[in-house]
């Protein structure tokens, strides 16, 4: 089964910005399809894959922040190649 799934990890502290570049960094170098706005990044794959995958790396880059807020939007197919049409 694809998925798709948005990320925006929010780390609740001042210097907030390497943990998100390395979180960022992580999912770049995995095996899924990776698309990044300024808002948000998304991650496409087979969901047997994926879920094991960002379990890991978000339990990862959370041991390293007191307190952080991860939003995620999971679509149960792949929206990887959406084109609005209107």
């Amino acid at each position: 089964m694809k998925i798709s799934i948005e990320l925006t990890l929010t780390p609740l502290k001042d210097d907030y910005e390497p943990h998100i570049i390395d979180f960022i960094k992580e999912l770049r170098a995995s095996e899924f399809k990776i698309l990044e706005n300024p808002l948000s990044t998304q991650i496409y794959g087979d969901y047997d894959k994926v879920m094991p995958f960002l379990t890991q790396e978000i339990k990862k880059s959370f041991s390293g922040l007191d307190i952080a807020v991860l939003h995620m939007k999971l679509v149960k197919t792949d929206r990887s190649d959406y084109e609005p049409n209107f």
